[in-house]
């Protein structure tokens, strides 16, 4: 049987239960669908599409700024914790668009795994190759999700070479897919030996699940047409030859990604994935800093902010710092040390977060990620603990690749411009710089996208319409 994670761990039973863990892809391989149903099989959405509240038009309740409804990306990490069989999941949701990965790069500092997910007609795309490469540097392990099966989607071994080959990682078939486009009928449970098939009725209904004895069962002649069946057999029996089996120790270094094939939009293969991290993924790790290492297990308090996000709620004019907890137990209302200034801080009003739903955080563990309201004191890469000066280290900075000036239409609202513009500072979606002659600003950031959002979220949350000009 299979190394699962309830072997016995020397963490504390709330922190070793924890799994932290974000989702990349490149645009449109169907990450932000997964997440969805992630929240639904974890008790915290009842339909995929809306939140417990009233929910408006069904929007993917992650994606919570305006302009990320309108377009479809996600453009801004939310965090969002929920409950799943034995395990407290904590995922990171990164930016889906190009221009946003630094972003990324930021939130894949706070998370001790990754999912990617590629799209079974498309394999591996530039953007999924450039985040797994910071995964890489980071030695998350990986679990890879193929999505879209119930598509035209290309051949299993070629998907899985070309993962192999571009990527350098081994790969070992957690299920393998049976058929293809129309004909896709589910896939075969290589680590249960058990046949998973799919119910296209119902979107968001769990896939019947029959246990079988092998590959040569009777029984699957019930279930397969004779020639996917045949194909079956030999592909899974080719698979097992030349593919390595599953390791959980090279799984956890980095060197071996499992893979699950499957449909997020009709909830196939979803769970199966959400069991694989509960019982294969890792549990909190130690964090890097200076002058030492930070283990989750520790007694005392320590935690990293790895984003800042302005005007969550637009009617408050709110900043929230996004927090990974790095060791101990906290509780609300506990005095913190705000390492940078070395001033104390009291933090009363920490938020768990459900997509754009927040409730107040009584208490949360090592590997948990929670928000702290504030008034601009806290930054990225600030360091809060209860009294010792360390510093969590490995939180990248970039160099802005584009340079234009910022104009607001209405002059008289210069003074506006510029505190909407420091606020989209501290949050670092942008660099702003103010010429020494002249007046106006010049805002840095990494792609032309970013542009327009700033414009678009000024303009909303501001009321204070801009232009940006070479």
């Amino acid at each position: 049987m299979l190394d699962r994670a309830s072997n016995q761990s020397p963490l504390p039973p709330e922190i070793a239960r924890r799994r932290t863990f974000a989702i990349i892809s490149h645009p449109d391989a169907g990450k932000t669908t997964l997440t969805e149903k992630f929240l639904l099989y974890g008790g915290a959405i009842q339909m995929a599409g809306q939140v417990r509240a009233k929910g408006e038009a069904r929007r993917t309740r992650s994606d919570f700024m305006q302009m990320e409804k309108d377009r479809g990306i996600s453009v801004s990490a939310s965090a969002m914790s929920f409950d799943y069989g034995q395990y407290r999941f904590n995922l990171v949701d990164t930016p889906g668009h190009s221009d946003f990965s630094e972003d990324t790069y930021r939130t894949l500092t706070a998370v001790d795994a990754a999912i990617m997910v590629i799209d079974g007609a498309k394999g591996v795309e530039s953007q999924t190759q450039k985040l797994f490469e910071v995964c890489r540097l980071r030695d998350l392990p990986i679990l890879t999700f193929c999505n879209k099966m119930d598509r035209e989607s290309r051949d299993t071994f070629e998907i899985i070479d070309e993962i192999q080959e571009n990527l350098a990682i081994d790969v070992t078939p957690a299920s393998w897919p049976i058929g293809q486009g129309r004909d896709f009928l589910g896939s075969y449970d290589l680590l249960n030996d058990q046949l998973d098939l799919m119910e296209r009725a119902d979107r968001n209904k769990r896939a019947e699940s029959i246990q079988i004895n092998g590959l040569d069962d009777p029984k699957l002649a019930e279930h397969i047409p004779a020639n996917l069946l045949e194909k079956l057999r030999e592909e899974v029996e080719m698979a097992r030859e030349l593919l390595p089996a599953f390791d959980r120790q090279a799984f956890l270094d980095g060197t071996l990604t499992p893979i699950w094939f499957g449909s997020a939009i009709n909830s196939f293969g979803v769970q199966d994935l959400m069991d694989g991290i509960g019982d294969f993924g890792p549990e909190p790790q130690p964090q890097s800093a200076e002058p030492r290492q930070v283990a989750p297990d520790e007694k005392t308090v320590a935690g990293f902010v790895f984003k800042v996000q302005a005007n969550m709620d637009p009617k408050h004019r709110d900043r929230v710092a996004f927090v990974r907890l790095a060791s101990g137990h906290f509780h609300r209302g506990m005095k913190l040390t705000h390492v940078r200034s070395k001033k104390p801080m009291a933090i009363s009003n920490p938020v768990l977060f459900l997509a754009s739903d927040r409730e107040l955080a009584e208490e949360a563990w090592a590997g948990d990620i929670i928000g702290i309201p504030n008034h601009g004191q806290l930054r990225i890469g600030d360091t809060l603990t209860e009294g010792e000066a360390i510093r969590v280290t490995g939180i990248p900075s970039f160099a802005p690749e584009l340079l234009q000036n910022c104009r607001a239409g209405d002059p008289m609202k210069a003074k506006h411009l510029d505190k909407a513009l420091m606020q989209f500072a501290e949050e670092g979606a942008a660099k702003v710089f103010k010429p020494v002659i002249g007046s106006g600003f010049i805002v840095g950031v990494v792609g032309q996208l970013q542009f327009e959002v700033l414009a678009s979220r000024i303009e909303l949350e501001y009321g204070l319409p801009v232009r940006f000009e070479p």
